[in-house]
């Protein structure tokens, strides 16, 4: 937690607080310019033509807006903040005020984000990251609303505060690690978010404009649509209407992937920091101290891999919690499984082949039939609800049933298969590496040093098989990396090696030619 002590230092007394950018003012005030967007629109869809119930709807929107910008009025008139010697101090609030103070040698990160609104008027927004792993975003340091050159500023001297008196790092004469290569963007497409996308964009569409008391299927372009398409048989429309929605999430995907990694950079700089920058829109710096980074991930996703494509995630403390980290992780876009490999190797001082799946430990058979007959069962699962419901409804859904479980079957079944192959762990220099998943394959690589302790957990299933699944704990990361269905012997002995006598104290000895029980 963060120290609330907000006593000033003696030497400091005289330094005069700061403000937010008075430019805060028209990005507030440019909130209203979505609900009357909206109210215009509507027009538009409408032919001009309105009602009692999209004048509300649009009014409770209006004033929500309204509200939203008072509060963000309000932040720019309270809040003050300056930098100490030994300290960051930040007053915010009028009616609930708080007073907020964190030493300087306790911040883990300074990170910068802009939005479109604070690009457009030269803001952005600098957070301070103490490490903590709350989900109360009250706690949070963050400045909504100074220039680029004071955030660069104060970033820098932040660093320079906090890394006094100790030696810092020196970067080589260029520091970079990697940049944005326009042929990445073959990569865009290879995601099932796209087309979720289209489907959450499409609803929320309908149901604005049932709540205005608008009829979707009686706007103008629908009705010309229908009059043009309405006598094409059922699958046929059916196939253009799949066509149409995975075109579209071709195209978000796309979209969405030059939004996020526009001007990608990840470079190393002075003091021990990896700096990722990206965006187009919304602009991101994320910093990331070296000496809090306890491994790498190397995530493959089935369309990615089928394109020999992965992405290169951090494994690190410091970037708050879960969700955060998820966030703020990313090392690279997705890119050629090489690049990423390559990067992983001029990231952490090992060397190639750290995350390579080559030469890990095979696990046994058994975790094979495991995942086999999970895809017997809910082959079966399918096939049943089908004939369940064929009886009721009719024969021709028991047919369908069948049919549908020999495609199903063979397709569950190569999945298990492919989850197999991805199982892998092993032991490289002061690295566990652990390797799962098919649907999306992560290769982990986790230092020894930073396992703070084991987990074992064994289901019903692995008990029978004589299996478990042995889950590193960290203070990084996601914060628990498996080793899934390992024999007990191999999660007892890799453990052990890992890091010696950790798992010693909860170890029963037995005697030979007898099981613990």
């Amino acid at each position: 937690m963060a120290d609330t002590d907000v006593r000033r230092p003696a030497h400091a007394a005289g330094r005069d607080w700061e403000r937010l950018n008075g430019r805060l003012l028209l990005v507030n005030l440019s909130i209203l310019a979505a609900p009357l967007a909206m109210f215009f629109a509507s027009l538009a869809l409408t032919g001009g033509k309105t009602n009692l119930q999209i004048i509300i709807t649009l009014g409770s929107l209006f004033v929500t807006f309204l509200v939203i910008s008072g509060i963000g009025l309000m932040r720019l008139f309270t809040t003050r903040f300056r930098l100490t010697e030994e300290r960051f101090e930040l007053h915010s609030g009028l009616v609930f005020r708080s007073r907020r103070s964190i030493p300087v040698a306790r911040i883990r990160g300074v990170d910068m984000t802009a939005n479109p609104v604070h690009r457009l008027f030269g803001l952005t927004t600098l957070r301070l990251d103490t490490g903590e792993q709350s989900d109360n975003a009250g706690r949070r340091f963050s400045l909504d609303g100074i220039t680029r050159a004071d955030a660069r500023a104060l970033r820098r001297r932040i660093i320079e505060l906090r890394d006094a008196g100790r030696a810092r790092p020196v970067a080589d004469s260029d520091g970079r690690l990697c940049e944005l290569d326009w042929s990445w963007l073959r990569y865009g497409p290879l995601t099932v978010w796209g087309v979720g996308g289209v489907l959450i964009a499409a609803s929320s569409v309908y149901r604005t404009l049932h709540e205005m008391q608008v009829d979707p299927l009686e706007l103008g372009i629908v009705k010309d649509l229908q009059n043009r398409f309405g006598s094409v048989p059922l699958w046929y429309g059916i196939l253009v209407c799949v066509v149409v929605l995975v075109a579209l999430g071709m195209a978000g995907s796309t979209a969405t992937f030059i939004e996020n990694w526009y001007g990608y950079e990840l470079r190393r700089e002075d003091g021990g920091i990896l700096r990722v920058r990206r965006g187009l829109f919304a602009t991101r710096s994320v910093s990331i101290e070296e000496q809090r980074l306890r491994g790498l991930e190397l995530v493959e996703p089935i369309p990615l891999r089928w394109a020999k494509g992965a992405k290169l995630n951090a494994v690190a403390s410091g970037l708050g919690n879960l969700e955060d980290n998820r966030r703020r992780r990313a090392l690279t876009p997705p890119v050629p499984r090489g690049e990423a490999l390559r990067v992983a190797a001029e990231t952490l001082p090992t060397g190639p082949g750290l995350i390579e799946r080559q030469g890990l430990t095979r696990h046994p058979q058994a975790a094979m039939w495991r995942r086999v007959n999970r895809a017997l069962l809910w082959t079966a699962l399918i096939i049943a609800v089908q004939i369940g419901l064929g009886v009721w409804l009719g024969s021709w859904l028991i047919v369908m049933g069948i049919f549908s479980g020999a495609v199903v079957l063979p397709l569950l079944v190569g999945f298990a298969l492919d989850a197999y192959r991805g199982l892998g762990h092993g032991i490289r220099g002061r690295y566990l590496i652990a390797s799962s998943g098919t649907f999306a394959r992560r290769t982990a690589a986790l230092q020894r040093d930073g396992i703070i302790g084991w987990t074992i957990t064994r289901s019903a299933f692995q008990r029978r098989k004589g299996l478990l699944t042995l889950g590193a704990t960290t203070a990084a990361g996601d914060g628990v990396y498996k080793v899934h269905d390992v024999t007990e012997s191999q999660g007892i002995a890799l453990a052990e090696t890992a890091v010696p006598r950790l798992l010693a104290p909860f170890v029963e000895r037995v005697p030979d030619g007898h099981r613990p029980h």
